[in-house]
C-alpha cells in the first residue's frame, strides 16, 4: 500500500496477485488504497493460466496434478496472476486476452519437441497476454498491452522454461508484425510487464527481449534507479535493475515501451538510495522495484 502511493501512477500493473472471480480480492485492494488517499476507481483482471489444469504430465516426471503440470505454475487456479488499477476508465468491452493461443502455433515457436498431445494443449502465456484500452480524457484509447512471463529457470535440459520464456516476449514481436491470427493493436499503445529476463545479466534467451527492446515501433525509455550499485560478475547498467535478488543481484526484469509516436516526459525505477529510510519499505515489500513512465497529453 505504502509502495502504490508513494508510485502514485495513473494506471499499475500489478503481477503476482491472485485471481479471483469476483474480483473481490482486488476491490478490497482498492477499497483500502482509497481510504489510503489513493483511489483506483476502476479495476480489471482476466483469468489467467496460472494453476489451470491440463489433465496431462507436463513436466515428465510421471505424476499428474501437481503445478508445473498446470497451463501455467500454480498450485491453484488464479495464483500469482494479473490485474490493473486505474484512475483512467478502462474499456473491458474492448479488451482483448490472448491467454488461451497455444505455444506451438507461434510462428519461430522454440517449444520442445514433444507428443502431440501436449502441443494442442499447451498455452503459451504463463499468466496472460492482454490488451487492454485505457479511456483518456480527450476520448482516445492508450492500449496497455500486458504480461508476465515464466522465469527462464528451473527446469531441466531441454530448457522448457528458458524457451518459453523467449517465446512469450515473442508473441509481442509476432504481433506487431502482422504474423498471428489478430489484428496488430492499434497505437497508441504501451508493452508493460514483467519479462523475468534481463537483456545482459542472467539465465535466458534473450533474442526475443533484445530485439523488442530496439524494435521501431516501439522506444525504450530506460527507467533508472540511482547510480552507485554494483554487482560481480554483471555486465548491464546497474541503475536499469527493477530487482534484486539473493544471489544473483539486480536485474532488469521488467519493462514499459511506449509505441513510438507517444512522447516520454520523464521514467525511473522507484528505488530509493540507501540510506533513505523508504528503501527499507521497499525491501519489505518486494524483492521488486516499481518502475514508471510519464507520458505527455
Amino acid at each position: 500500500m505504502a509502495v502504490i502511493a508513494r508510485l502514485d501512477a495513473d494506471v499499475l500493473l500489478l503481477t503476482g496477485i491472485d485471481y479471483d472471480l469476483r474480483e473481490e480480492a482486488l476491490t478490497a485492494l482498492a477499497a483500502r488504497l482509497a481510504a489510503a488517499g489513493s483511489p483506483y476507481p476502476y479495476q480489471m483482471a482476466l483469468r489467467g493460466n496460472t494453476g489451470v489444469a491440463t489433465g496431462l504430465d507436463l513436466d515428465g516426471n510421471g505424476r499428474l496434478g501437481e503445478p508445473r503440470d498446470a497451463q501455467g505454475y500454480g498450485r491453484f487456479a488464479g495464483e500469482g496472476g494479473m490485474a490493473i488499477l486505474s484512475r483512467l476508465p478502462l474499456a473491458k468491452e474492448e479488451a482483448r486476452d490472448f491467454s488461451d493461443f497455444l505455444w506451438a502455433d507461434l510462428p519461430g515457436t522454440l517449444m520442445p519437441d514433444r507428443d502431440a498431445g501436449v502441443r494442442q494443449v499447451q498455452r503459451l502465456s504463463t499468466s496472460g497476454h492482454w490488451e487492454v484500452p485505457v479511456i483518456l480524457p480527450d476520448g482516445r484509447r492508450l492500449r496497455l498491452l500486458a504480461y508476465a512471463a515464466t522465469p527462464p529457470v528451473f527446469d531441466g535440459p531441454e530448457d522448457r522454461n528458458g524457451r518459453r520464456n523467449h517465446d512469450e516476449t515473442a508473441f509481442w514481436l509476432r504481433l506487431l508484425g502482422g504474423a498471428l491470427p489478430f489484428a496488430p493493436p492499434e497505437p497508441p499503445f504501451v508493452i508493460l510487464g514483467q519479462t523475468t529476463l534481463d537483456p545482459a545479466d542472467g539465465e535466458g534467451r534473450r533474442e526475443a527481449l533484445v530485439t523488442l527492446l530496439s524494435h521501431p515501433a516501439l522506444q525504450d525509455p530506460q527507467p533508472r534507479g540511482p547510480p552507485g550499485r554494483r554487482d560481480a560478475g554483471q555486465s548491464g547498467d546497474p541503475a536499469l535493475d527493477t530487482a534484486l535478488y539473493d544471489g544473483l543481484g539486480g536485474l532488469r526484469v521488467e519493462v514499459i515501451l511506449p509505441s513510438a509516436g507517444l512522447q516520454v516526459a520523464g521514467s525511473g525505477v522507484l528505488w530509493p538510495a540507501e540510506g533513505d529510510p523508504f528503501a527499507a519499505t521497499l525491501a519489505a515489500a518486494s524483492r521488486h522495484r516499481p518502475l514508471w513512465v510519464d507520458l505527455a497529453p
